[in-house]
């Protein structure tokens, strides 16, 4: 898929010189590409009896550059990410220790961009083999929006309300049942697969849209929230990481995450491509979202393997 981008303003300065004799003159700044790009990486927990970390996965990265004006990650594990200041912190997920070569491109101005890589060897001690097997029945299992129930798309707090448990659970709004009838997002199907032992994962829709939430679609210039043209395709990775969010602990949640490379989500965009697993058995995943741009709002799915029939 490809993913919705981050546009880079250019940065123009113009020069206003008036004379009587004179018209105005207007000068475009040089295109200057970042140089002495440096990046280099701790693995959390290492030491002489752990040389590839704790097991947790988390590495710190620190990119510098001169004439830069942020900096884009690629991780070498289908996932990538901006850094304003070059610092950031990435978990790898997939279990075992793994080798990735993890690439930073600073950026100048207009765009220009100038690079360097490492090579990260990591352990990673997580995994959930049971939801696995539950999410890809062994080998492909497809899923779809219960539409059929109460609550299948809702919104919560994503922070303690008044000391209750509001964060746990769809407080604020549940859809009722076949509510979004209107738009496709119905029409979607969510496919987790097994690859040489790698789970992989891929969203489906005929209609070639999506359901996107009204503040993306605003920024996106699409209007208002509902279904519209969006590029849903290509197969994600789909890894696993420990949740530890509030909700996961205060409402008893399963306590793993799903995370998809290259921006996938499952068919309501806000902007998130980690999913808490509140619970999965074989036939319903229910899934709790942090929206990327208010993290005040916290997004839940309930999906079924059987699909409704209105």
């Amino acid at each position: 898929m490809k993913k919705i981008k981050y546009i880079l303003p250019i940065l123009v300065w113009m020069l206003f010189i008036f004379s009587s004799c004179q018209k105005d003159k207007f000068e475009l700044g040089d295109l200057v590409a970042p140089t002495n790009v440096s990046l280099t990486y701790n693995i959390v927990g290492v030491d002489d009896e752990n040389p590839y970390g704790d097991g947790s996965g988390i590495v710190n990265f620190i990119a510098t550059a001169d004439n830069e004006i942020t900096f884009n990650y690629v991780f070498g594990d289908g996932f990538d990410t901006i850094s304003a200041n070059g610092v950031k912190s990435h978990r790898f997920s997939k279990p075992g220790v793994n080798t990735y070569i993890v690439a930073v491109f600073a950026i100048g101005t207009g765009g220009v961009t100038s690079n360097n890589t490492v090579q990260v060897e990591v352990l990673s001690n997580f995994s959930d083999e049971e939801a696995v097997q539950l999410l890809t029945g062994g080998s492909s299992k497809t899923w779809y929006w219960a539409a059929d129930q109460l609550g299948h798309l809702g919104l919560g707090p994503n922070f303690v309300e008044d000391g209750n448990e509001n964060h746990t659970w769809p407080s604020w709004y549940q859809a009722a049942p076949w509510e979004k009838s209107a738009s496709s997002l119905y029409e979607c199907e969510f496919v987790f697969s097994l690859e040489g032992g790698d789970m992989k994962f891929e969203q489906k829709n005929h209609t070639g849209e999506a359901f996107i939430q009204g503040i993306y679609a605003a920024e996106l210039g699409l209007g208002d929230e509902g279904s519209h043209p969006f590029d849903i395709e290509g197969i994600k990775n789909a890894q696993f990481s420990p949740s530890s969010s509030i909700a996961t602990i205060d409402g008893g949640y399963r306590g793993t995450t799903i995370n998809f490379s290259d921006g996938g989500f499952m068919g309501f965009y806000a902007g998130s491509s980690s999913y808490e697993i509140i619970e999965v058995t074989e036939n319903m995943l229910r899934v709790r979202m942090v929206q990327a741009n208010n993290p005040d709002f916290a997004w839940y799915h309930i999906f079924t393997n059987v699909k409704p029939v209105q």
